[in-house]
């Protein structure tokens, strides 16, 4: 996989932060036709987001703990 899906990859699962968010918005932000940018695609494939269904919300996605672990691995917290 190219370094900027790599990259790409970091930054949805910071996108989607620690809460879950509805399923058609990040769809919306994040897939792509593109077959040299898989981002959405490589994410879910590799069992970083999690999808599940809220009673009144619908289909939520969430980073899944393969996802926290990854992102934690290879982007440090700004320094506060």
């Amino acid at each position: 996989m190219s370094d900027t899906v790599e990259t790409l990859i970091l930054d949805l699962l910071e996108w989607m932060g620690p809460s879950p968010r509805p399923y058609a918005e990040a769809i919306e932000a994040w897939r792509t036709s593109c077959p040299r940018l898989p981002v959405w695609e490589e994410a879910t494939d590799r069992g970083f987001i999690a999808r599940h269904r809220a009673p009144g919300r619908g289909a939520l996605v969430s980073v899944s703990p393969a996802g926290a672990d990854h992102l934690h691995k290879h982007r440090q917290a700004p320094a506060r």
